[in-house]
């Protein structure tokens, strides 16, 4: 078995990869490289050919998760290292996530600096979901969305089932590590700027960036974000009753459907809590 796969999911990145492969085959002669070639219609396929790198084609796009699964199921190391394939990610920091995994760490993340950052709004949404993820899970997550990791291959592989098939796989694996007390770290990277068009469309991404927000919480623990909620509803109903109350001397409807509220949205979070922990039970 090889100890190290690097694992690229690629979609029309063929410029990037040409100088990008050359530069990872010199930085980890020994590593297992693969390619998975999300439904490219550019030169992707001969470039990897050229370099000598595995590249798994697939007839049409997937999205970047199901390619990171795609990978996983076809590499052959115990320790899986993923990168985007457009030319961000240096392969000399391979070296130091290897090293850090060394220390007795499940999974090391590259952090990006602000400076790193593809622009302003992404900088702030990528800050948001950290300061949420941290409150989450009483860790410090220095970047949550990151696709620069090295990570242990079966302790990996036991999420595949969670991973979505869109952008969001890193935010997935980080918090099933966190949940599952696998131990996580960070270092930090520098990012160049990528080669080419990015494939993330502002108003589409965005709106599914937003959902993000909502799946750290019920991916880590339903209950920190149900319970606060049906405490807002329960809250609101209070105040609804004393203006009702000190105006027209009476319980109204709108008290009544927000406790009501309050009570569904607290029992929905005590199922949810009991969902989660079955999509993390490990069968002996």
């Amino acid at each position: 078995m090889n100890r190290l796969s690097i694992i690229l999911p690629a979609k029309n990145e063929a410029p990037a990869l040409a100088t990008l492969l050359p530069r990872l085959r010199a930085a980890q002669p020994e590593a297992e490289i693969i390619v998975v070639d999300d439904g490219s219609t550019d030169d992707t396929r001969r470039i990897c050919k050229d370099c000598a790198v595995i590249c798994l084609s697939g007839p049409y796009s997937m999205g970047n998760g199901a390619a990171i699964k795609r990978g996983t199921r076809a590499a052959s190391g115990d320790i899986l290292v993923f990168m985007d394939g457009d030319g961000q990610h240096d392969p000399a920091d391979v070296a130091r996530l290897l090293a850090e995994l060394d220390r007795g760490y499940d999974m090391v993340v590259g952090a990006r600096d602000w400076s790193s950052q593809a622009g302003v709004g992404r900088g702030l949404a990528n800050t948001l979901y950290n300061w949420l993820a941290s409150r989450m899970t009483g860790h410090p997550v220095l970047d949550l969305t990151s696709g620069f990791r090295a990570v242990r291959a079966d302790k990996f592989r036991e999420f595949l089932h969670l991973l979505p098939n869109g952008f969001s796989y890193p935010t997935t694996s980080t918090m099933a590590f966190f949940r599952s007390a696998y131990a996580v770290a960070y270092i930090p990277i520098k990012a160049a700027q990528r080669v080419g068009k990015s494939h993330i469309r502002p108003l589409r991404d965005g709106i599914r960036f937003l959902l993000i927000i909502f799946k750290i919480a019920t991916l880590y623990s339903p209950l920190k974000l149900f319970v606060p909620a049906s405490v807002v509803f329960f809250l609101l109903g209070c105040v609804n009753y004393a203006l009702t109350f000190l105006h027209e001397g009476r319980l109204t409807n709108g008290s009544t459907l927000l406790w009501s509220a309050a009570v569904i949205v607290f029992l929905i979070g005590l199922v949810s809590e009991q969902i989660t922990g079955l999509m993390y039970r490990r069968d002996a």
